[in-house]
């Protein structure tokens, strides 16, 4: 049902890093790269199980994100027909995205990680990354964040020049185009 891109993953994984909260006076680009080295030092904990591991990521993917704004986005013009279930969809969104990648992390560990460009515009920023795997194969992620009370707060994702929420919200067309709200929340649920 929800394909997942090239690249994707390997992306995801380390924006999905899971971090605490981290303290608003730091720059974007900060943000990213202590995340990316928070995940780094789970993967690579020897004193945790799998499981464990992938708890302590669940439990710290949600601060990193606004998911609010990402599934508005992911949505697009269905938001409005959510009227109400606003918390539901955010919540099995969320839900879907951290299990569906969490399990990937752990097969992440030695790559390198460039930071380009910081760019920002009124209050979003953009983090231009690029991915180095052991077999030198490149990978260019671009992190799309916005101030939220104070703190930066990922709201998209774009790897190779896809942008996570597009290709999501391509998806929930489709599915929303032949059936209901329900529908797409039970689909989500399934793949948790």
């Amino acid at each position: 049902m929800l394909k997942t891109i090239k690249g994707l993953i390997a992306g995801l994984s380390l924006a999905l890093g899971f971090a605490p909260a981290l303290a608003a006076a730091k720059s974007p680009t900060d943000q990213i790269q202590e995340t990316i080295q928070q995940v780094r030092n789970l993967v690579a904990s020897p004193d945790r199980s799998d499981r464990a591991r992938k708890e302590m990521l669940k439990e710290t993917l949600r601060p990193q994100f606004d998911w609010l704004e990402m599934s508005k986005q992911a949505l697009g013009q269905h938001w409005k027909s959510a009227s109400g279930r606003e918390n539901d969809f955010v919540s099995a969104f969320a839900e879907f995205l951290g299990n569906a990648y969490i399990g990937q992390i752990s097969s992440y560990r030695n790559e390198k990680v460039i930071f380009g460009q910081e760019l920002f515009e009124n209050n979003q920023a953009q983090v231009k990354t690029k991915i180095l795997s052991n077999n030198g194969e490149r990978t260019y992620v671009d992190y799309q964040l916005h101030r939220i009370q104070g703190e930066w707060k990922i709201y998209d994702v774009v790897v190779e020049d896809v942008s996570l929420v597009v290709n999501y919200r391509s998806q929930f067309n489709r599915i929303l185009a032949k059936g209901s709200l329900d529908d797409l929340l039970k689909q989500l649920r399934e793949k948790e």
